[in-house]
C-alpha cells in the first residue's frame, strides 16, 4: 500500500518540511483567521499524517482513503488546538490522526451480526421499554427474568448491537476546550511501581545494540514476524530469533 508515491493527487515525495519555529508562526496566523497560513500550515504537516499511515498497512486498506482519514484528523487537530496549552503541536495532533485512521479502519471493517442475536436484541430492548414505561429500572437481571434467558445472553446481544467508539472521541466541547472519552479513563496500574519498571525497562533497553532494538522495535511495535523482520533487516530468520532472545533474556537480567 506504503509503496505510492503519489497519494490523493499528492506528490509525497515533494511536501514540504517546516521548521518548528514555521510551525509555531503559521499556527499563531491561522488561528487569527488567516486563511493562506492555514493552507500552509495543513501542507507542511501532510509528512506527519504521511509517517502515522505507515503503521497501519494493511493489504485491504485503500492508501488513499487511509491517508485522507489522517488528513481529516490533522485538520481536527489544527482547529483544536490551544497555544497557551504549551506543548508541540505533533504532540497533540499524533493521536487525533491516529483516532480518525482507526476509526476509518474499524468502519470500514464492522463485523456482522447474525440475525439470531439482532432477534435477541431487539426483544431486549422491547423487554426493557416495557419495564420502564411500569415505572421500573430495567436491571439486566430483570430483562434476563422476563426473557428467561440467562443475564449473559442480555449482555452479549446488547453488546453486539452497540457501536464502538473511539477513546479519541470528544465528549465534551465548550469554547473550544474539548474534552476526550480518554480523558476520563483512569489507568489502575499506572502506578509508583510501574513507573519505575518503565524507567528500569528503558535503561535496559538502552544497553542494547542498535540491531536488538531494531528487531525488538519492529516485533513488539509494529507486530512483524520473524520472517518479515529477516527480509528487512538483511539476515537470517534463524539470526533474528537468536537475537531476539539474546535481547529479551539481557533485559531481564538488566530490570531483576
Amino acid at each position: 500500500m506504503m509503496q505510492k508515491v503519489e497519494i490523493c493527487g499528492v506528490d509525497t515525495s515533494g511536501l514540504p518540511r517546516l521548521t518548528a519555529k514555521e510551525n509555531e508562526e503559521l499556527m499563531k496566523k491561522l488561528k487569527t483567521g488567516d486563511k493562506a497560513a492555514r493552507e500552509k500550515f495543513i501542507i507542511g504537516n501532510m509528512r506527519l499524517v504521511l509517517s502515522l499511515v505507515k503503521r497501519f498497512w494493511a493489504k485491504n486498506a485503500n492508501a488513499d482513503d487511509v491517508f485522507q482519514a489522517g488528513c481529516v484528523g490533522l485538520i481536527k487537530a489544527i482547529d483544536n488546538f490551544d497555544l497557551s496549552v504549551g506543548v508541540k503541536f505533533s504532540t497533540y495532533a499524533v493521536p487525533m490522526i491516529i483516532g480518525e485512521i482507526k476509526r476509518y479502519l474499524r468502519d470500514g471493517n464492522s463485523l456482522r451480526v447474525s440475525r439470531s442475536i439482532r432477534d435477541t436484541a431487539y426483544r431486549v430492548l422491547k423487554v426493557r421499554e416495557a419495564i420502564e414505561s411500569r415505572d421500573e429500572e430495567a436491571t439486566l437481571e430483570k430483562i434476563a427474568e422476563e426473557m428467561q434467558v440467562a443475564v449473559s445472553e442480555v449482555v452479549y446481544a446488547l453488546d453486539a448491537i452497540s457501536d464502538p467508539v473511539s477513546l479519541y472521541d470528544p465528549v465534551y466541547n465548550k469554547a473550544g476546550d474539548t474534552l476526550l472519552l480518554m480523558d476520563q479513563l483512569c489507568d489502575e496500574k499506572n502506578n509508583d511501581e510501574v513507573w519505575t519498571e518503565h524507567v528500569a525497562l528503558g535503561e535496559a533497553m538502552e544497553r542494547l545494540g542498535e540491531r536488538e532494538k531494531r528487531i525488538l522495535f519492529l516485533r513488539y511495535y509494529e507486530g512483524k514476524t520473524q520472517t518479515e523482520i529477516s527480509e528487512e533487516v538483511g539476515i537470517s530468520q534463524a539470526q533474528v530469533s537468536r537475537l531476539e532472545k539474546n535481547a529479551l533474556n539481557n533485559i531481564r537480567l538488566n530490570i531483576s
